[in-house]
């Protein structure tokens, strides 16, 4: 009976239900009705949370299967860097040489063909294919997800390829990893954000030098790589990167000209403790493009309980109505769990009630009612229908109702 459960979870895409099966005795190495393991079942779906709660369990990523291919070598082939990279952490221990061998040849197979081309071959299908931007299950990325004949992939084969040499110990050139992106020119898609992120596991020296020459490129997106990579040195090792990442980032605020290199230079001093950073915010506040407004917000400096700087209340204030919903969906994220939200960060919350993204209006409430403010019932009301069994952790939801029982105490 477990077993039939889990395969309906994995199939339903809960991952905390899933990993309730699993606690309650399923075995993670369950097929579904044709005999494929749930793992391949996750696979197939994309599904990175689903994978990360069978291979806790003790999925095997190296299980052979009737065709000759295990689930990371199906992993490799979907085009998924996200989950390519949560096998490998289960597995690439007990590779033996002509398994690699044979995962980067795949990769590289697809990389030279392209997702679209490489699809039609493995399918014989012609005709047009449906493709579709979505976001990486563990919420860092995008693809865009091609289906043909009944089959899907992402295409993100380079950044699976790009993440297998750098599991593999194979160092890659900057150039090579630069051109990777480049090729790309998607800031936000695997191919880019893998580059960048391999670049910033190695030594600081090598990736400090390549920002350094690429920050007076006159190629906006070399600019943009150069950004980025800052930022992923500092989410690896803040402490010791953020004297020289303010150094270098708080010039380039001051003379950056192209919106989504500004943005992506704003983020990356939201880790940086300088109160320059937080002036540059104030600075760029009216900035006529709302990616840099939305950054905006995290580069005001508070403490705990409050705010620093007299004017941010009146900054948030100003975003919170900003005419697009990302700026004021950015807000709302940095107010909602605030213990110093007080009355002013109340009045901003209860104007996110009506936003049209639930989300918004689901942290919102949340935050009223931890600010015990009564407008928190009124606007658990106005979320609307909620599909409670796709949230792993329904604390959220239940904000009004402890605000209620609170009261009633």
């Amino acid at each position: 009976m477990s077993g039939h459960r889990l395969v309906a979870e994995v199939r339903a895409g809960r991952a905390h239900l899933v990993r309730d099966v699993l606690w309650a005795g399923a075995d993670p190495e369950t097929t579904d009705a044709d005999g494929v393991p749930v793992l391949c079942v996750a696979v197939a779906a994309f599904d990175g949370y689903v994978a990360e709660a069978l291979l806790d369990a003790g999925a095997d990523p190296l299980r052979p299967l009737p065709d000759g291919s295990t689930p990371l070598l199906r992993t490799v082939i979907s085009g998924n860097a996200g989950l390519t990279a949560a096998l490998l952490e289960h597995g690439a221990d007990r590779l033996a040489e002509e398994d690699r061998a044979e995962l980067l040849a795949r990769a590289r197979r697809w990389c030279g063909t392209g997702a679209e081309a490489g699809l039609r071959l493995a399918t014989g299908a012609a005709g047009p294919v449906v493709r579709r931007r979505v976001p990486d299950d563990f919420g860092v990325t995008a693809y865009d997800v091609i289906t043909l004949g009944g089959m899907s992939v992402y295409d993100g084969h380079s950044a699976v390829l790009t993440r297998l040499e750098a599991a593999f110990g194979l160092h890659r050139s900057f150039e090579d990893l630069l051109a990777r992106a480049l090729a790309r020119a998607d800031g936000e898609h695997a191919d880019w954000t893998e580059a960048v992120a391999v670049l910033a596991e190695r030594s600081g020296v090598e990736a400090w030098d390549a920002v350094l020459a690429l920050r007076p490129a006159s190629d906006p997106l070399r600019r943009l790589f150069a950004a980025d990579l800052v930022r992923g040195l500092l989410a690896l090792d803040a402490e010791c990167t953020e004297r020289r990442a303010a150094d270098v980032l708080l010039p380039w605020a001051a003379e950056e000209t192209d919106p989504a290199v500004l943005a992506s230079v704003l983020r990356g001093l939201t880790y940086v403790a300088d109160p320059a950073a937080e002036g540059v915010g104030l600075v760029l506040r009216a900035h006529p493009d709302p990616r840099v407004r939305m950054v905006v917000p995290a580069l005001l400096h508070r403490t705990r309980y409050a705010y620093t700087h007299p004017e941010a209340w009146n900054v948030l204030t100003a975003l919170a109505r900003d005419p697009d919903a990302r700026v004021r969906a950015a807000v709302c994220e940095l107010l909602y769990e605030f213990e110093g939200c007080g009355s002013a960060g109340a009045d901003i919350l209860a104007g996110f009630l009506r936003e049209d993204d639930q989300l918004v209006r689901i942290k919102a409430v949340s935050g009223l009612a931890l600010t015990d403010d009564v407008r928190c019932v009124e606007g658990a009301r106005l979320i609307g229908p909620v599909d409670r069994s796709g949230w792993p952790d329904t604390w959220l939801l239940d904000a009004a109702e402890r605000y209620e029982q609170r009261q009633g105490r």
